[in-house]
């Protein structure tokens, strides 16, 4: 009897099975090193312990992303170890701010299944939550994913297709315990816009790109631990090409916008995602981001923008989602609907 673990392929979930997924994983002062070598990341308050201190928060979190990517790296073994792609994201709540000594786990419950046409394939889509270490929720989130089949014969599943809201409400937002931007330090932060000084419907040029290389994004996600093969093995898939993981491509997004919402300091919440097209070794990814919406928190002298933010490979000037035909835009990689917290 085998003692490795190949995977789930899409015939082994079933509708409403728990997966409580190994192994816990504590954050360290090292993931922000590394993250910040990886990704042109500049936000002061992960950046600075001691601007953190001064709106609120000590001891001093890690990038949102930072959690996402170690707690989304714990499901891919049992959700997306056999995946074609990872389609998409919803309902992403950061509940609290993760620090060094969290450890997390992450536990998915399946919550729809399609499979495709092809009858090669279907979507799985999951909802996950990330604790830490005193049993608190820091992060959940949902996702769905394509899956291979092991055996093109095995039946369909009845389809299901759960309902997943569009937006979080504004309302509803989780802000971090003792958050205060009525002190907050503009020159520190690195720029002076605050939020009036943006408008709805505007957008964003955030100018500078990165080119990828495989070392950087393998790297990436061995430390997040996500063993997806068709990021490390060139025999995964037809075209002999490492797929950079979505979320490298969501981190180096987030870090270039910085030039133009570097007061844009905190991801509340996720409100939809989708990897729209792939990304190899040698694109390089520029962003830019349009402001969808406005809302007043609770917290002393803190908004809420709900931001898009489009990674492209290719600079687009003309900052162009879709096409007449509805469609994505050649060169879009990433379309990502998300709640942050700026100083009013």
């Amino acid at each position: 009897m085998s003692k490795t673990n190949p995977g789930n392929f899409f015939e082994d979930f079933e509708l409403g099975q728990v997966i409580e997924h190994a192994t816990p994983r504590t954050v360290t002062d090292g993931d922000r090193a590394v993250y910040g070598g990886l990704y042109p990341t500049r936000f002061a308050i992960p950046s600075s312990a001691s601007f953190a201190a001064e709106v609120g928060l000590d001891p001093h979190p890690v990038e949102e992303l930072i959690g996402f990517h170690i707690a989304f790296g714990k499901t891919v073994p049992d959700v997306s170890l056999n995946a074609v792609a990872n389609l998409g994201y919803a309902e992403c709540r950061f509940r609290q701010p993760v620090v060094p000594g969290d450890t997390l786990r992450t536990q998915s419950t399946v919550i729809g299944l399609k499979e495709n046409s092809n009858g090669k394939s279907g979507v799985v889509y999951v909802r996950s939550v990330a604790t830490n270490q005193r049993g608190e929720v820091a992060i959940e989130w949902a996702r769905w994913v394509m899956v291979h089949k092991r055996d093109v014969a095995a039946p369909a599943p009845e389809t299901v297709i759960p309902e997943l809201a569009k937006v979080v409400d504004p309302a509803e937002l989780d802000l971090p315990a003792g958050l205060d931007f009525t002190s907050y330090d503009f020159s520190a932060a690195g720029e002076p816009h605050r939020f009036g000084d943006y408008e709805v419907g505007e957008k964003i040029d955030h100018v500078d790109g990165v080119t990828l290389t495989d070392p950087e994004h393998m790297l990436a996600t061995r430390l997040w631990q996500n063993t997806a093969k068709v990021h490390f093995n060139t025999e995964a898939r037809p075209d002999g090409r490492r797929l950079i993981y979505g979320g490298h491509i969501i981190s180096m997004a987030r870090a270039l916008s910085f030039n133009g919402l570097a007061n844009a300091q905190l991801i509340a919440a996720i409100n939809a995602g989708a990897h729209t097209s792939p990304a190899f070794a040698g694109d390089t990814v520029y962003a830019w981001s349009e402001v969808l919406d406005k809302a007043d928190t609770a917290a002393p002298g803190v908004g809420a923008l709900r931001l898009r933010l489009v990674a492209t490979k290719g600079r687009d000037e003309s900052m162009t989602l879709r096409g007449e035909d509805g469609k994505y835009a050649p060169g879009v990689l990433l379309d990502l609907d998300m709640w942050t917290l700026i100083p009013r």
